[in-house]
């Protein structure tokens, strides 16, 4: 397969992608013409229809797959393909995992290693909880393949594990340097923190926010999932029940970033510093490995900051 990032001014491409976008227009003279986004794993680039209604241009949706004969060309200094013919993929003319962004990091060794922390956990009642969601298959699927975010950062096949995973390491961390934090409250809490996201997002290839996610978001989502299974569970402590609640709604750590409550507890403290660090170090990580800069890069949301790689 000719993936995108491989792609060189003047090159004729005959393969498959998947649409991102589509919009149909005219020009200044009134003539027809479509306007693309097409997509692999590697990246996207904007694709240009200029006689829609000619012979050798088949019909398609967004988030169809599409074989193209296109010729790629340089507009604005960036690569455009200028598509010829097109045409609707049938499903087994592609393998879909050649046109999904995926976790740099092996999914079977990270799932692995997620296990052994539920393993470590000495408490019977969260160690319950934790295998009546990862310990059912279903759920544990749909986890492992989803993203943690629509963008931002993990936002690929993986990327909800590998950053829960992240954020169950740094707070395995803090436990160990400050003993007063309740080691297992505090890596189930990571473990479960953003559960709500396999439903706040769609499934890939689209990858956007569901109605849920848009009206409930995330947190609230994920907290009430934790509180079903908790109250699913004879006998689980009132206490642990609100502190381990407690620490979900709270792991945004402020209102104004969308989090109900603000941490009250040290594990609530801690949780959130955690996923603040992965969620931060994993932006700026995208963002470096996606350019060749070494100036500053511009002003990043997130970090609120401008930003730029450090110095060999």
């Amino acid at each position: 397969m000719k993936y995108i990032e491989s792609f060189r001014e003047g090159e004729t491409i005959n393969d498959i992608y998947l649409v991102r976008a589509k919009k149909s227009d005219v020009t200044k003279t009134g003539k027809p013409y479509e306007k693309l986004v097409v997509t692999d794993k590697t990246g996207s680039v904007d694709a240009m229809i200029w006689d829609p209604n000619s012979a050798g241009i088949d019909d398609f949706d967004v988030l169809d797959y599409i074989c193209v004969n296109a010729v790629v060309n340089n507009y604005q200094g960036a690569n455009q393909l200028n598509i010829k013919r097109v045409r609707k993929c049938s499903e087994g003319e592609y393998d879909p995992a050649d046109y999904l962004p995926v976790s740099d990091r092996n999914i079977d060794e990270m799932w692995s290693e997620f296990l052994s922390y539920i393993e470590s956990i000495k408490n019977p009642y969260l160690k319950q909880l934790l295998e009546a969601f990862f310990g059912n298959e279903a759920f544990a699927a749909k986890f492992k393949k989803s993203s943690a975010a629509k963008a931002v950062h993990h936002g690929f096949v993986g990327g909800l594990l590998e950053h829960t995973l992240s954020v169950t390491g740094l707070c395995d961390h803090y436990a160990k340097t400050y003993p007063m934090l309740h080691r297992d409250l505090l890596l189930t809490a990571a473990m479960l923190h953003d559960i709500g996201k396999i439903r706040e997002l769609s499934d890939f290839p689209q990858n956007d926010y569901t109605d849920d996610g848009q009206l409930l978001g995330h947190i609230v989502m994920g907290a009430h999932m934790a509180m079903e299974k908790m109250e699913a569970i004879e006998g689980f402590p009132k206490k642990l029940y609100s502190e381990l609640t407690h620490c979900i709604l709270a792991h945004h750590g402020e209102y104004e970033f969308g989090s109900p409550k603000k941490p009250a507890l040290m594990e609530a403290v801690a949780l959130h510093f955690a996923d603040n660090t992965d969620a931060k170090m994993e932006t700026m990580k995208e963002i470096f490995s996606s350019t060749t800069e070494d100036g500053w890069l511009g002003f990043n949301r997130l970090i609120d900051s401008n930003i730029r790689k450090t110095s060999d």
